[in-house]
């Protein structure tokens, strides 16, 4: 669980109601219902046209990754490529075969294969950056999702603002309603500006980042597995690799 993500989340909710009491206001008039069906329904609407199925799909799947952050243990991955640079140099390239089976992580296995059917370093990197750059690419379109709704979600705020006011103007005839109508026809304005500015862009912007440490891991995959097929010192590969660890 990230805590600081979910700390944040907590802090800016508690700013703004806080500020709404200190004011003077009630938070009860900032549950609105409609509003936050017309910001968010129509917001889920735009984001859904302007995205293939495959990709919506798996930015909605992604979201989790703020609170439940993908677990990168590059310091073992070090130990793991040391360990197989060693055994390759003293027994042979085939000594690793009997490793592929117990490896979960799809690209790590896929490489490993690569290496261990005798394929020369710039084969195993010709093809393991094709798959890492399809990786990249994939997931950098799905956390493109929130920014899509961070984008939506303000105009459809204010539409949802302009609804409202129309809802107000046919009830000119009771100018004691009016003011509360006002009111509550802008609600749906902070709802847009509020989960763009305070959840859509942040997830968007936390993703991008998980997505950028998800590469540099799969590029020390690269380099482990072109070092081992050069044959190349484990002392060396240990020290390389290590500058993937910040």
């Amino acid at each position: 669980m990230d805590k600081l993500s979910l700390l944040g989340l907590i802090v800016a909710v508690a700013g703004i109601l806080g500020g709404q009491l200190i004011e003077g206001g009630s938070v009860s008039v900032l549950l609105q219902l409609a509003a936050f069906l017309i910001v968010i329904g129509g917001t889920v609407g735009a984001v859904m046209l302007q995205h293939p199925m495959k990709i919506f799909v798996m930015g909605i799947k992604m979201a989790r990754w703020v609170f439940v952050t993908p677990q990168l243990d590059k310091q073992q991955l070090v130990y793991r490529f040391t360990a197989w640079g060693s055994a390759a140099r003293k027994d042979g390239i085939l000594a690793l075969e009997g490793q592929i089976k117990s490896i979960d992580d799809p690209f790590l296995r896929k490489g490993l294969q690569l290496l261990v059917d005798g394929n020369s370093a710039e084969k195993i990197r010709e093809v393991m950056e094709i798959d890492l750059n399809s990786y990249e690419n994939l997931r950098w379109q799905a956390a493109r999702v929130w920014e899509s709704a961070a984008g939506y979600a303000p105009t459809i705020g204010i539409l949802g603002a302009v609804l409202g006011l129309v809802h107000v103007m046919q009830s000119l005839g009771e100018p004691a309603k009016l003011g509360a109508g006002i009111a509550v026809a802008f609600i749906a304005t902070i709802y847009g500006v509020g989960f763009a500015n305070l959840v859509f862009l942040p997830i968007a912007g936390k993703l991008k980042i998980l997505i950028g440490q998800q590469v540099s891991m799969r590029e020390m995959v690269i380099d482990g597995l072109a070092m081992i097929a050069n044959a190349e010192n484990p002392h060396f590969i240990e020290t390389k690799l290590k500058g993937y660890i910040s």
